[in-house]
Parts: structure tokens; C-alpha cells; sequence
């Protein structure tokens, strides 16, 4: 934190391609050299594990927090490897819409991993690299191979569904389903080796271009997921496995009946018996993949909102506290340089804010929150940030900054920002307003959603809470790519120069 940087937020779904969803291919070096050509040291993305159509393909809502999202494989990286015959990509080529059509690129590129895989079995190169993938990842890869091979074979039945001696993983059954399913789990561990084997080499250009890159833990695991069927007993299940409570959040100020989010939750004593084995696996894989680490609703990891899982709304549920100390001491004796970001909006109680000061994790700060009715008192104002903090001017959860403006933004806030500014503002370029006074603070990390550095309406929004459909489609047309090269991404250089970072 002795330096001040400055960085771009856009998910990975969200770069073109001629696939119909931004991968791990040629689009995504050109992204970074244009971060590194205009002074940008960080790219911050979304969580990259398997996404499915029946959860609105949200991150956030994965089966398997080990595993890379086969939709990011790149057909042309496919090509360059051998995989795959350049006919076979050129007919899978899907023309830039204005938003992901999730539906058809599932099964465009499940037809691309069956032919790479074929391909595979006759190719000798690979084959030490393949089963040395393998032996590394041990600790996931075999559950998640055998999890998706029974979730096809079961017809995308939830674990919970399985016959009792699958269901309860008894021994013998799930030695004697490995060697029956070995062909099927082979490729889905093939198609998990494309991903990484393409993460790795993205990773690697990164590091050459002095890019780092933050990842994003979620809290939660969903309850049909392999995390679940593989450790039941870090969850909070009754003897028949099923859910005893699930995830969420109180009433509030944005929902008199709160939040559920389905996810169960953690069975922290079981969690201390084990030594918090499963949480040090899981962040040492991430850390294996990112520079930094934002820990979603980090306010989970000291309490947490329990409610009854036959419940439909959040009213009756309970706060339940977490052994943050000894968990966190735990976490910090094997990671010791601790590179987290804690995602500490919403209604935060004086408990967490002291953990993530006595931990010294960065918060986060976010410019769309700093100018209504707290003001100016708002933590999100400038004049109250310390060093160690990350801004925002928005965040992948909320509208971007023009859409904020035209659609949301009330007289008062308009008044409040004037004023704070000092001067007369033209809200058509309150982007940049905004963007400006971020690059200024004292905060260690900016981060600009690239929406708001392109000025964006709400048709470019990524994730609307309240809207359970539609979401995490949006994607960046090449006109606007040409853009960013030609004039914006050349602004936000000029504006880290002037404020000092890189």
C-alpha cells in the first residue's frame, strides 16, 4: 500500500469474441495490453467457477467452487493447441449480439469439447501435461468429475435426489461408479485442464505485463452443488441431508421482508474440529489464481442472517455468530501477507468494522453511495478514506453511473454532488466526475467498471439484485472497444498520471 494504483473492472463473460461470450482467447490479451498501455495495474473479474441457465447463470450461484467455467475455453486457443480443425471453429462462429444468449452457447461449446476431446485421446503431447493436471488437483478434480458424470447420468437430478447409497457416498459404491463412469469423468476432467491450462498462460501474460489480477471468493456454495454432496457435515443439514436453514439477509431499508438467497449454511464448530481445512484449501486455490481477493458479504465471516429453510421470506431468521478469530488466525498463519479485499457494503455493525481493521483488510468504497441522505457523513465521501481502501465509482451489483444519473438519481443527491464538487456539473459526463474525484482520494486502489469509463446507460447494467432474470449478459461491442482505445482509456491514463498512480 506504500503505492497507489489504479484498475478496471470486466468480467470475463464480458469481452468479445466471435464465440457469443467473452473467453480466455486473443480478445482478452489485447484487454490487457491495453490496461498496460494506458497505466492500469489491476483487472478485477467476477468468479470464474460453473455457472447453470436454472440460476440465471450467476456467478455467484456455482456448483463447484474448485472448478474453472468451461464457457471461457477459447475455440481459437482450441485451434492453436490442435484440438480442434479450423472449419470446426469457423462454424461455430456466433455473431455479436448485444447481450450473451447463455441457452446457445452451452451447446456450442459442448459440441467443441466433445471434438477436442476425441482429438486429445489421439494426441500424445498433452498427455504427461493432462495427468500431471490431474495429480495436482487431486483434492477436487476427481469429486467434481464424478459429481458432473452423476448429474448427467441422473439427468441434472440434485445430489439430494441420487439413490441413498450414492446420495450418502458409501464407499463402495462411489470406488465401484469411478470405474464405471471412467470415461465420462476423464473428459470432464479434460475440458477442467483446457480451462486452467488456458488460465495459466493468461496468467502468465499478465505477470510479463505487469498486471495483477483480483478474483472474487462468494461467501456461500449452493446446496446442490459437489461442495455440499462431498462435505455435508460443514453445513447445517438434518440427518436426511436436506437443509435446515438457508443464506440471506434482514429486512432493510431496500426490502421490508429482507433476502433469501438459498444457500445453506456453514456449520462453523465442524469447521473448528477440522481445522478449517476445506476454507484453506479453497483460498490457497484461489490465491494460485489471483494477485488479490475480494471475500464476498465478508460480514458472514463474523455473523450471519440464518433463516429456517421452509421459510419464504427473511423476516424470522437470526444473527449467528462465526469463530472470526480463530478462524481468521488460522487463514492468516498460511496466507500471511493476508491480499483480501473485504466487501463491506450494506449495514455494517461495529463488530465487522473491527475485525477488518484489526486485520487491516482493505473495505470497499463506492461513489454511487456517498450523496444521499448521510451526507456528509457518508463513509463513501473521500474526506473520510484512509489509505487502505479500495473506490469504486460502482460496483457489477449496481447501475452504472449514467444510468444511475438518468433513471435513480434524486434532486437532492444531484444538489448534494454539486455541492461536494464545487462547481456547476453536466451530469451527461458525471462519469468522469466521478471517476476523477476517485482517482484523487487517498484510497491505495481505484477501480472503474469499464461501463463507467465508456459512460454507459443502464442497457449496459451487469446485475440487478432485485431482478431475479436477465442479468450478467451484457457484453462490450467492438465500436465500444475501438472507443476505449481511441479516447477513454487515454483519459483515465492522463487522470493516474496527474493523481500519481499506475
Amino acid at each position: 500500500m506504500d503505492e497507489r494504483y489504479s484498475g478496471i473492472l470486466m468480467h470475463i463473460s464480458s469481452l468479445p469474441s466471435e464465440y457469443g461470450i467473452g473467453d480466455l482467447g486473443p480478445h482478452a490479451y489485447k484487454f490487457i495490453d491495453l490496461l498496460a498501455k494506458n497505466n492500469q495495474s489491476f483487472w478485477q473479474i467476477l468468479p470464474l467457477n460453473p455457472t447453470e441457465q436454472k440460476y440465471d447463470n450467476s456467478p455467484y450461484h456455482s456448483f463447484a467452487t474448485f472448478a474453472g467455467n468451461p464457457l471461457f475455453i477459447s475455440p481459437e486457443l482450441l485451434y492453436q493447441d490442435g484440438f480442434l480443425k479450423k472449419e470446426e471453429t469457423i462454424n461455430c462462429f456466433s455473431p455479436q449480439k448485444k447481450d450473451i444468449d447463455f441457452k446457445r452457447i452451452y451447446v456450442l461449446k459442448k459440441n467443441l469439447f466433445d471434438k477436442s476431446y476425441q482429438k486429445f485421446l489421439k494426441l500424445v503431447k498433452y498427455q504427461g501435461e493432462f495427468q500431471e493436471f490431474c495429480q495436482q488437483n487431486l483434492f477436487w478434480l476427481e469429486d467434481y468429475a464424478l459429481f458432473q458424470s452423476l448429474k448427467s447420468h441422473f439427468k441434472g437430478k440434485s445430489w439430494s435426489q441420487w439413490p441413498s447409497e450414492i446420495k450418502n457416498r458409501h464407499q463402495a459404491t462411489i470406488q465401484k461408479l469411478k470405474k464405471e463412469l471412467a470415461p465420462e469423468m476423464d473428459r470432464e476432467k479434460f475440458i477442467q485442464f483446457l480451462f486452467f491450462h488456458q488460465w495459466d498462460q493468461l496468467r502468465d501474460y499478465c505477470q510479463k505485463k505487469n498486471i495483477k489480477i483480483i478474483g472474487d471468493l462468494p461467501i456461500y456454495v449452493t446446496y446442490n452443488s459437489m461442495d455440499v454432496w462431498c462435505h455435508p457435515q460443514l453445513f447445517k443439514l438434518d440427518r436426511d441431508k436436506q437443509q435446515i436453514y438457508q443464506a440471506g439477509v434482514p429486512p432493510d431499508y431496500f426490502s421490508k421482508t429482507g433476502q433469501l438467497w438459498g444457500n445453506p449454511v456453514y456449520y462453523w464448530e465442524e469447521h473448528y474440529k477440522e481445522k478449517y481445512a476445506w476454507w484453506i484449501q479453497r483460498i490457497k486455490h484461489y490465491l494460485q489464481m489471483f494477485d488479490l481477493l475480494r471475500i464476498d458479504h465478508f460480514r458472514g465471516l463474523v455473523s450471519y442472517w440464518e433463516v429456517p429453510s421452509k421459510e419464504k421470506t427473511a423476516i424470522l431468521g437470526q444473527w449467528v455468530t462465526v469463530p472470526t478469530e480463530s478462524f481468521l488466525t488460522h487463514l492468516i498463519n498460511r496466507f500471511p501477507h493476508a491480499p483480501f479485499i473485504a466487501e463491506d457494503l450494506g449495514d455494517i455493525t461495529e463488530d465487522v468494522r473491527s475485525i477488518i481493521k484489526k486485520w487491516r483488510f482493505p473495505g470497499m468504497r463506492v461513489l454511487i453511495f456517498a450523496f444521499g441522505n448521510n451526507f456528509p457523513r457518508s463513509i463513501h465521501l473521500p474526506h473520510h478514506y484512509e489509505p487502505d481502501c479500495v473506490v469504486y465509482t460502482g460496483t457489477h451489483d449496481n447501475n452504472t453511473i449514467q444510468g444511475w444519473q438518468s433513471e435513480e438519481l434524486t434532486q437532492n443527491q444531484k444538489k448534494n454532488i454539486t455541492r461536494y464538487l464545487g462547481k456547476k456539473i453536466n451530469f451527461a459526463e458525471i462519469h468522469w466526475e466521478f471517476i476523477r474525484i476517485a482517482q484523487a482520494s487517498v484510497a491505495f486502489l481505484a477501480i472503474t467498471p469499464v461501463q463507467d469509463v465508456l459512460g454507459l446507460g443502464k442497457e449496459a447494467r451487469m446485475n440487478n439484485p432485485a431482478s431475479p432474470q436477465n442479468n450478467w449478459q451484457w457484453r462490450i461491442t467492438p465500436q465500444q472497444i475501438l472507443k476505449l482505445e481511441q479516447t477513454e482509456m487515454p483519459k483515465l491514463k492522463d487522470l493516474s498520471i496527474i493523481y500519481n498512480r499506475k
